[in-house]
C-alpha cells in the first residue's frame, strides 16, 4: 500500500486531488479536485444516491442551505457541545489537538477519552510541542464551527455558521418533507452536500480537512417498533470484521449474532451498518480492509445513545470511514423545545402522535470513501512498470479510452474519432492518440480507465477493434456494431 505522502503526489501529479490555493502557498484543510477527480467524486455520490435514495421506496431526498438559523444549532448541541480539545505551545504560540498529538507522541489510543484523562497521560509522557520542544498549555475546549455574519452588519444578531453537517437540515424540515412526499413511518430522508469544521490538526491529506462532503440518512420509526425491520433478514448471515468495545482483538462475526447478543439495539441500526459495509465492499473495497468498531460509551456523541464506526486500514492505522448513530427522539425534541412547535406524526395504527424515532443515521464522509476506495484501488504493477487504479468501473473518472494505432494516418485517425464520437454519447470517454501504443496503455491504467478500444487497420476493412481489460490486460476483438453493449455489459459485471 502506498503512503499518505505517496497518495498525495500521486492525486496532484494526476490531476485527481490538488492542494487548494497553492499559487499563494496553500491553504491548510482545504483541497481542490481536478478533472479527473471531480469525477470519482461525483460518481461516488451518485452510486451512494442511487443505492440508498432512488432503488427504495422508503427514503427521499433533500437539499438543504448551508447556512441556517442559528438557533438551528443551538438546538442541535454544536454551539455548546461540537468541541475538540486545543492544546497551546507557550514557547512557540503553535496549536495543536490535543488527543492526536498524545497519539502520535506516546503511541495511546485517544478515542473516548476525557480531558481529565488525556491531560493526566500528557503529563506522564512528558510531551511536548513537536515544533521548538517548548512546554504545552493545559488543554481546554475549542468549538469547531465556523462562524459567519449574516446581514449588511456585523454584530452579536448577524452571527451564524457554516453547518458542520447536513442533518440538522433533515431534522428541521422533518415535518414539510413528510406532509410533501406523504410519507409514513418507516421512512428515511437523506441529503448530500458540503459540511465545515474548524479542524485544529488538519492531517492525512483528504481524511481530516476543513470543508468535505457528507451523505446522510435520517432514518425514523415508530418508536414502539424500532426492533422490527423487515430487511433484517436480507443482512442476518452477512459476516464482517468487528471490533467491540469490549473487546481487545478484531474477530469475525454476523450481523445476526451482534442483534442477538445485544451489541446493536435494534434490528434497524444493524440493517443500515450492514447496507454500507456491503456498499464499501460491493465497489470494490476488499473486505480484510474494513472492519466495523463499535463505539466506547464514553466517546459517544451527546445525541447519540449507540454508533458503530466503518473503519478502513489506512496506511496511517485503522480509521473511520463511516458513522453510524442511534440518535433515538433526541434531536427532534430539541427542535420543538427551541422552537415551540410540534414535530410529532399522528400514527393511523394507534390513532395518537408520536415522536419518530431515528434508529440509524448513516454518515458518510465523501472524500473519505473516495480516499479509502483510492487506496485499496492503487497498485504498483511491476510487471508493466506502472501504477495501476483498479477502481471499480462504475467509480472510474473514465470509462473507455479510445486509441488509434498509429496517430500520422488520417484515414485511421478519422476513423476512429467517428467511433469515439458514438461511444461518448453513451460513455464518460477520453481520446488519445499521443505517443506509443503501449505509453498510452500505461496512462490509461495510472487513472484508472477500465477499458480501452484500440482501432487498428484491420478496423477498416472487418469493422472490429480492440477492447482491452485493465485489470487483467486481456485483449478481444469485437465488433464495432457491438460495441457499446459489449462494454455496458463488462462494466455493470464489474
Amino acid at each position: 500500500m502506498a503512503s499518505i505522502e505517496e497518495m498525495t503526489v500521486f492525486c496532484k501529479k494526476k490531476g485527481i486531488v490538488f492542494m487548494n490555493s497553492e499559487l499563494y502557498g496553500g491553504y491548510s484543510g482545504f483541497w481542490d479536485f481536478g478533472p479527473c477527480g471531480v469525477e470519482i467524486k461525483n460518481n461516488i455520490k451518485s452510486a451512494l444516491w442511487r443505492r440508498f435514495v432512488q432503488q427504495r421506496d422508503d427514503v427521499v431526498g433533500l437539499d438543504g442551505a448551508i447556512i441556517s438559523h442559528p438557533k438551528v444549532w443551538q438546538a442541535s448541541g454544536h454551539v455548546s457541545s461540537f468541541t475538540d480539545f486545543l492544546l497551546d505551545c507557550t514557547k512557540c504560540k503553535m496549536r495543536f489537538r490535543a488527543d492526536l498529538l498524545l497519539e502520535d507522541a506516546a503511541g495511546v489510543a485517544t478515542e473516548g477519552m476525557r480531558i481529565e484523562e488525556i491531560e493526566r497521560l500528557l503529563e506522564k509522557h512528558k510531551v511536548k510541542c513537536p515544533q521548538c520542544k517548548g512546554d504545552l498549555a493545559t488543554p481546554k475546549k475549542f468549538n469547531l464551527m465556523l462562524r459567519t455574519n449574516v446581514g449588511p452588519v456585523e454584530s452579536d444578531s448577524s452571527i451564524s455558521y457554516l453547518r458542520p453537517e447536513t442533518a440538522q437540515l433533515i431534522f428541521s424540515n422533518m415535518r414539510i418533507v413528510v406532509e410533501t412526499a406523504r410519507l409514513k413511518l418507516p421512512f428515511g430522508i437523506a441529503q448530500t452536500g458540503k459540511a465545515f469544521r474548524n479542524e485544529i490538526s488538519p492531517r492525512d491529506f483528504l481524511f481530516r480537512s476543513r470543508e468535505f462532503e457528507q451523505f446522510e440518512i435520517e432514518y425514523f420509526v415508530n418508536p414502539s417498533k424500532k426492533n422490527t425491520c423487515p430487511f433484517f433478514r436480507e443482512i442476518e448471515d452477512m459476516e464482517a470484521n468487528v471490533l467491540l468495545a469490549d473487546e481487545k482483538e478484531m474477530r469475525k462475526t454476523t450481523f445476526k449474532k451482534m442483534v442477538s447478543t445485544g451489541k446493536f439495539a435494534t434490528e434497524w441500526h444493524a440493517y443500515w451498518v450492514a447496507s454500507f459495509y456491503r456498499f464499501f465492499t460491493d465497489y470494490g473495497i476488499k473486505a480484510k480492509n474494513l472492519r466495523l468498531r463499535e463505539h466506547h460509551k464514553e466517546e459517544l456523541a451527546h445525541y447519540a445513545s449507540a454508533c458503530f464506526d466503518i473503519e478502513y486500514n489506512f496506511p496511517f492505522g485503522w480509521k473511520e470511514i463511516h458513522g453510524n448513530a442511534d440518535r433515538g427522539i433526541f434531536d427532534l425534541e430539541q427542535h420543538m423545545k427551541f422552537s415551540g412547535k410540534d414535530l410529532s406524526l399522528f400514527d393511523e395504527e394507534t390513532k395518537s402522535k408520536i415522536v419518530p424515532y431515528v434508529a440509524s443515521e448513516p454518515s458518510q464522509g465523501i472524500e473519505r470513501a473516495m480516499l479509502a476506495f483510492l487506496f485499496d484501488a492503487y497498485d504498483d504493477d511491476k510487471e508493466r512498470g506502472n501504477i495501476v487504479l483498479r477502481l471499480h468501473p462504475a467509480l472510474a473518472s473514465t470509462k473507455v479510452a479510445v486509441f488509434p494505432l498509429v496517430s500520422n494516418k488520417e484515414e485511421l485517425t478519422s476513423f476512429t474519432r467517428n467511433v469515439y464520437s458514438k461511444l461518448k454519447r453513451e460513455f464518460s470517454c477520453s481520446y488519445d492518440q499521443s505517443g506509443s501504443i503501449g505509453r498510452r496503455y500505461a496512462r490509461a491504467d495510472e487513472i484508472g480507465i477500465p477499458f480501452c478500444v484500440t482501432v487498428d487497420f484491420d478496423s477498416l476493412n472487418d469493422s472490429t477493434v480492440t477492447v482491452r481489460n485493465r485489470d487483467d490486460t486481456t485483449q478481444i476483438r469485437v465488433k464495432i456494431n457491438e460495441l457499446a453493449a459489449h462494454l455496458a455489459a463488462v462494466m455493470n459485471n464489474g
